[in-house]
């Protein structure tokens, strides 16, 4: 793969600025008709729809600001609820799938929060008619180990998605949409760690164990 770190860097923020464009944009409409609308209850209902849509934009910011950023303190370890918190908050605004966390121990290294967050919101977009998203995380003496599991009717997995995961991209591939991919796949080879998915009629299986630092 020959993209360059500003390459990279360059599609993360343009999956974020895509990513919320949906709520940002109900937001600015929510406020056009709240600006005309005369009639006491529609303009409760405006308002519903603005808290709704604002807490949806707040979700997303605190999302990536932990998946793509370098939020999480100033330790080395970032606490998981931090990372759960935030998942729940991005599958709660889906509606149709169901988180089952698997966590051993209060915190995780920021790499490994990092790999959590992405793997989670790939397996997010894999169930597009909804079904559960099993997620598992363990630090243990030397690694930490990430596993998710993403089951329901209808798995939708992009085939460069998986590509990027292997470090197997084609040159000109880079897209807002395989991004994070590219991005877990660098962690993993800047750390020593081994990161994999499987998909089945069934379930997208993902895994990566990470050395600690």
């Amino acid at each position: 793969m020959m993209n360059t770190s500003l390459d990279l860097a360059a599609m993360l923020c343009s999956r974020l600025c895509h990513d919320m464009l949906s709520p940002v944009g109900a937001l600015t409409n929510g406020l056009e008709l709240f600006a005309d609308e005369k009639d006491p209850a529609m303009r409760g209902r405006i308002v519903e729809l603005l808290e709704q849509s604002a807490k949806t934009s707040a979700d997303k910011l605190k999302f990536f600001r932990l998946a793509f950023g370098a939020a999480g303190g100033f330790g080395e370890l970032v606490p998981v609820d931090e990372a759960k918190a935030v998942i729940e908050a991005l599958i709660g605004n889906n509606g149709r799938i169901e988180a089952r966390w698997a966590l051993s121990g209060n915190a995780l290294p920021k790499p490994a929060i990092k790999m959590l967050l992405n793997l989670a919101l790939i397996g997010i977009e894999a169930l597009v008619r909804g079904g559960t998203l099993d997620l598992g995380a363990e630090l243990r003496e030397g690694e930490s180990e990430i596993v998710i599991r993403a089951a329901g009717p209808r798995i939708a997995f992009d085939p460069l998605v998986g590509r990027a995961l292997e470090g197997t991209l084609g040159e000109g591939e880079l897209s807002s949409r395989t991004a994070p991919a590219v991005m877990l796949r660098q962690l993993t080879d800047e750390l020593g760690g081994t990161l994999q998915s499987m998909l089945t009629g069934e379930a997208l299986v993902m895994g990566a164990v990470l050395p600690t630092r």
